[in-house]
């Protein structure tokens, strides 16, 4: 699970909702993305030590595992997701 820490008044936090809409339509089998408003949710932003909006902090069996911190890119996203992710089962050869 990826989570997504974010605020209405923050430019660089609605800049990357698009980015990760698209991620999430194109992982939709192997990953679930869930949008945090901080000021809504504190508790959340405090349990996982977000200080700084946006943040993406990935979550594998229940626990933080990476996190990125800033506006960032696809390429940095899908780099930090790689080692995660279960590998996609190939599509059956047509005969």
């Amino acid at each position: 699970m990826l989570l997504f820490f974010t605020k209405e008044t923050s430019g660089p936090a609605r800049r990357m909702e698009s980015l990760l809409a698209h991620l999430a339509r194109k992982e939709r089998d192997r990953l679930r993305i869930s949008r945090i408003d901080v000021l809504a949710s504190p508790e959340w932003a405090e349990l996982l030590s977000v200080t700084q909006v946006p943040t993406l902090v990935l979550l594998k069996d229940r626990k933080p595992v990476e996190r990125l911190e800033g506006r960032v890119s696809a390429p940095q996203i899908e780099r930090m997701l790689a080692p995660y992710l279960e590998p996609l089962e190939a599509e059956p050869a047509v005969a």
